[in-house]
């Protein structure tokens, strides 16, 4: 669930959101206020992941208060005023409602926070190598641990990757960038070779011409990409022995 507070100082408004994020099943409510200061007490309190903000606020307006947060959940500005939409957005907005907005209107600013919430999720999923020498991924609704000694390779697929692992009979697939996960991996067991593929150096069985081909499993081959050939070379010429 996205936990989420409503701000608002007209009673009305924030019975009329309350009616909104009922219909929204992946949105819990934890509270409605009527001012920026009341919101801030909360947020001390509970773990709050999005905020559907009024701008215009007794003592401290919407804006004001989402740039006092030293690290704000996200946000949908709500207001009758156009004119702050800029700014709004300035701010790393996810969405900006103009009053007066309906229940569709409401939940395709909840879609876009859904989406954001999930991306967030995924790339934190993918934690920091532990003394065990795993990480964990974000798949199929589910977390699953993962081996670092374990993956073959990894494969880039529009936004998403394929994680290939040795014994595992099909690819894991997350949603994450292969820099991201080229960061994560450890630099002298995993090297990118392709702008497609990652691949562990220790499950290199053999090379040929423009490829590499991956053992402990089915064998498969992987391209060696003109901007990562120089990198690869030399790694192989240090383990080279011979003439």
């Amino acid at each position: 669930m996205i936990r989420c507070i409503i701000i608002d100082d007209e009673p009305l408004a924030l019975q009329q959101m309350e009616g909104y994020i009922k219909k929204i099943p992946y949105l819990e409510l934890v509270a409605a206020c009527q001012s920026a200061i009341d919101a801030k007490e909360i947020l001390e309190k509970e773990k709050i992941d999005a905020i559907f903000c009024d701008i215009n606020l007794p003592e401290l307006n919407g804006l004001d208060f989402i740039k006092s947060l030293e690290n704000p959940p996200m946000v949908v500005f709500t207001t009758a005023y156009s004119e702050y939409a800029v700014e709004g957005f300035q701010l790393n907005a996810v969405d900006y409602l103009l009053k007066p907005f309906g229940c569709e209107d409401m939940k395709r600013a909840a879609e876009k926070i859904k989406k954001c919430y999930d991306t967030l999720r995924t790339l934190q999923d993918v934690s920091q190598i532990d003394e065990d020498d795993a990480i964990f991924l974000k798949t199929e609704y589910k977390i699953v641990r993962i081996n670092i000694s374990h993956i073959r390779y990894v494969e880039a697929m529009s936004e998403y990757l394929r994680i290939y692992l040795k014994d595992y009979p099909r690819p894991i697939i997350v949603l994450l960038s292969m820099k991201k996960m080229e960061d994560r991996l450890p630099s002298h067991t995993f090297m990118r070779v392709h702008r497609s593929y990652i691949i562990n150096l220790k499950m290199i069985q053999e090379i040929s011409k423009n490829r590499i081909t991956l053992g402990d499993g089915d064998d498969i081959e992987i391209p060696i990409g003109d901007s990562y050939r120089d990198q690869f070379n030399a790694y192989i010429n240090k383990k080279f022995l011979g003439k």
